[in-house]
């Protein structure tokens, strides 16, 4: 099992995502997403700024994958994913159907990333037949669902990738909660979510973390992190496991796990998913605060 860099979720300023993916550069990391997967009205990095980026961890040897959003609502936003699979050099991670349809039509290879509807054999099947190479698993679905569905992998034809590590996306909304929060409107939010690098933590009434609001997206308020499952998913069959940036620390955690040893954990995690649970079946008590710094600046 080897493993990947997810697609930053956050809204960062371009310096900070620029000295992020130097890092990453200099890193141990075989596989990097790139692009912005939730809403087009961040503008902090453009595309070329984001093909820039992608030469430069191509040349430091990275794989390279351009992920697209997880919800296209406007033709401009369809016009921009036609330009990122027409990219002509990497190959595209599908978050929505419309890139699953634009990459078939030119005959283009394509991850079908984990917003994709790919809950079943048939599905993923399809999908296969379409271009598909490889899958990342549906958030919310379990290590018994995959392993039914691997049981004949060898003739299954693609790899599988699961998210291992990070603020899980629950949802995407038409609507912006954050821009909400602020009392402005999507049309106009000045983009607020930039002011949150790791999204506002959502408490209960009695204090305890809820949600985790980035944008239009909801996330889960804890992280998960499955690095004490990776021999579960050797024996299954997983060939990715991702891992979704919250800051440099990111890094360090990957490298971690690269060189067979343990990462730091956080005292409270949410692996419910994976285990077949409610997904905020943790391992301590989630109280407000328990997050990852971006930590922006390496030590």
């Amino acid at each position: 099992m080897k493993y990947s860099l997810g697609p930053l979720h956050y809204c960062w300023h371009k310096d900070e995502v620029t000295a992020f993916y130097d890092a990453v550069a200099q890193s141990t990391i075989e596989l990097v997403y790139l692009g912005e997967v939730v809403c087009s009205r961040r503008r902090e990095l453009k595309f070329s700024d984001y093909l820039q980026i992608a030469h430069q961890l191509r040349d430091a040897g990275k794989q390279v994958v351009l992920s697209t959003l997880a919800l296209v609502e406007a033709k401009s936003e369809l016009t921009e994913l036609k330009k990122i699979v027409d990219n002509g050099e990497f190959m595209v991670e599908a978050n929505d159907m419309a890139v699953v349809q634009l990459a078939h039509e030119q005959q283009l290879p394509f991850v079908a990333g984990p917003e994709i509807n790919q809950y079943n054999l048939q599905t993923l099947t399809l999908l296969k037949k379409l271009g598909m190479q490889r899958f990342v698993m549906p958030l919310e679905l379990s290590r018994d669902w995959l392993a039914r569905v691997l049981e004949d992998k060898p003739q299954l034809g693609f790899e599988t990738e699961v998210t291992g590590f990070g603020h899980l996306p629950l949802a995407h909304s038409a609507r912006c909660f954050t821009a909400r929060q602020q009392g402005l409107s999507k049309d106009d939010c000045n983009t607020a979510c930039r002011a949150y690098p790791t999204g506002i933590e959502v408490l209960t009434q009695e204090n305890q973390s809820l949600l985790r609001l980035n944008g239009i997206q909801t996330q889960a308020a804890q992280c998960t992190d499955l690095q004490d499952y990776q021999q579960e998913m050797r024996d299954i069959g997983v060939d990715w496991y991702r891992i979704l940036p919250v800051g440099l620390s990111t890094i360090t955690y990957a490298e971690q796990l690269i060189a067979k040893q343990p990462a730091p954990r956080l005292s409270s995690i949410s692996n419910g998913y994976w285990l077949g649970q409610a997904g905020m079946t943790n391992n301590g008590t989630a109280r407000a605060g328990g997050q990852y710094s971006p930590d922006f600046s390496p030590e």
